[in-house]
């Protein structure tokens, strides 16, 4: 019995392996040892997917100066991806839209330490409004809102 050329070329289709997934970028977060809401917003990024690389260190003003993160913008974590830089508790969908659009653009930034961005979590307090800042090194504009 033969088997008609389309059904042979469809079962070696589907018997072929498929592409793996596109493997995500490994995220490098500097923070220092010391800091608890930086580990949890570490964890806050490995649930969503990222492969995160910690480096801990006591000095993170020159790790924002020589990465170039602006002063207006600092926060308590610097990290970097994919050419991308990410200064404090930005939300794990955030960076999943910046690596997607992949903007013009220096990375992402939550000024400050609000309570309730990720990682900042606090049962029984109202979460603070806040923004997600799309930076360059002369200017930035609002990504998102929290």
């Amino acid at each position: 019995m033969r088997l008609a050329p389309k059904f042979m070329i469809l079962a070696w289709l589907l018997a072929a392996p498929l592409p793996a997934p596109a493997q995500a970028a490994e995220m490098t977060v500097y923070k220092s040892p010391s800091c608890g809401c930086c580990g949890n917003w570490v964890k806050h990024m490995e649930a969503a997917g990222h492969q995160v690389k910690v480096v801990n260190t006591e000095d993170m003003d020159a790790v924002k100066a020589i990465m170039g993160v602006p002063e207006p913008l600092h926060s308590c974590h610097t990290a970097s991806v994919d050419g991308y830089l990410l200064e404090g508790h930005v939300p794990a969908k955030d960076v999943d839209r910046l690596l997607a659009e992949r903007p013009k653009a220096l990375g992402l930034a939550v000024p400050g330490m609000p309570t309730g961005s990720p990682g900042m979590e606090m049962p029984g307090t109202a979460p603070d409004r806040y923004e997600v800042i799309l930076f360059t090194e002369k200017r930035g504009e609002v990504f998102s809102r929290y």
